[in-house]
């Protein structure tokens, strides 16, 4: 399952390449035959002064790439290609080659993540990982789009004390498409992972958007982590979602800068709203589920009397503007990613567990300071 959000809410380069063994000097070499046939009686007609039609020449053509199964080796080779890849484009300082192999959120984030490094004049940071546990669905033959989930520990090189247990999701969108990492989270530190049902081929088992055999359906785990961030513990969403840091936290958190800009005489608002990017979800041994999904927060904080000082950028957002407010409001937006424990449905006369938040991550992706509008 690799649901997007904006399907739900409707209802909701590889160049090719070239070399021995490909075939392509022999479709070649039959070109070039086709195009001689073609001149051989042009020229004879000249000869003759008679013109003759040119005869049309068969374009050649290719078949669509097959559909290769997805398999636990295939993740396992596509996994250590990104890690590769990854680090060459770091130690380069490279973001276009960089972007190239992430996609859709990742991607937002990679891209605020070089731009800081460049605004403070820091090489970007580089990783090393720890011995990657693989999470793949069974997936049907011919479906896409693939993806798997990888539970790895993960270290900023050069910083000893940086190990962290990342989740990562990476997907293939088609056959002819490469493996790109579409979310990255890390745990918590008290949180504990989950243990993924794995069979005894070494398979995971996907949970669909609308599965009702756990406590939240995995489409809706995002709309109720944003119900609680906007609403506090009070919400009825509190209901089934624990409080922590990235839930009732945020609550308290906004209310703080609410606060804090009123006193400036200012107003702020935040707003946690879906993304259209993909979201996953697997079956654990417990009959819940791990499931990883993202979040934006989007934030304007406006001087809404003209004789009050406009507002100053975030610090956190310096890197994303050019130092000036236009108008009288700054805007930004964060990509926050998260992956949540759904505790399977209790039975009736059974006590009910909560769904918890086990990882989180996420930065200001983007920022702006529109102009005064005009009346």
């Amino acid at each position: 399952m690799a649901e997007s959000r904006a399907e739900e809410a409707g209802r909701g380069r590889r160049a090719v390449e070239f070399g021995p063994g490909d075939g392509s000097v022999h479709r070649f070499s039959r070109m070039v035959a086709a195009a001689m046939i073609v001149v051989m009686p042009l020229a004879a007609g000249c000869a003759e002064g008679k013109a003759k039609a040119r005869p049309s020449a068969a374009m050649p053509t290719t078949s669509p790439p097959e559909p290769v199964p997805l398999t636990p080796e295939a993740a396992g080779r596509a996994f250590r290609t990104y890690v590769t890849d990854e680090d060459v484009a770091r130690a380069a300082g490279d973001e276009r080659l960089a972007l190239s192999w992430t996609s859709d959120g990742q991607s937002q984030l990679t891209a605020a993540e070089f731009r800081k490094a460049a605004y403070d004049g820091d090489p970007v940071r580089r990783f090393v990982y720890g011995e990657p546990k693989l999470y793949v669905p069974k997936l049907k033959d011919a479906s896409y789009p693939q993806w798997f989930l990888v539970s790895v520990d993960r270290s900023v090189l050069g910083e000893s004390k940086s190990k962290r247990r990342a989740l990562m999701a990476f997907i293939l969108r088609g056959p002819s498409d490469d493996w790109k990492l579409t979310l990255a989270t890390l745990l918590q530190p008290k949180a504990k992972e989950p243990a993924v049902l794995i069979d005894k081929d070494g398979y995971a088992t996907p949970l669909g958007s609308d599965d009702t055999s756990v406590l939240i359906r995995p489409r809706d785990v995002g709309g109720i982590q944003a119900t609680i961030a906007a609403e506090g513990g009070r919400s009825v969403a509190a209901k089934v979602m624990k409080s922590g840091t990235v839930t009732t936290g945020f609550y308290r958190a906004a209310r703080k800068a609410k606060k804090k800009a009123r006193e400036q005489d200012l107003t702020l608002q935040v707003v946690y709203t879906a993304t259209p990017f993909p979201y996953f979800g697997l079956r654990t041994r417990t009959g819940g589920g791990l499931i990883i999904y993202s979040l934006f927060r989007n934030t304007s904080l406006v001087a809404k009397d003209p004789e009050t000082p406009k507002p100053e950028i975030p610090e956190e957002a310096e890197h994303l503007l050019d130092g000036t407010v236009e108008g009288n409001e700054v805007a930004t937006t964060a990509t926050l990613h998260f992956a949540a424990y759904d505790p399977a449905r209790a039975e009736k006369d059974e006590p009910q567990a909560k769904a918890h938040l086990i990882a989180d991550d996420g930065a200001i992706s983007k920022a702006a300071t529109p102009p005064l509008k005009k009346p």
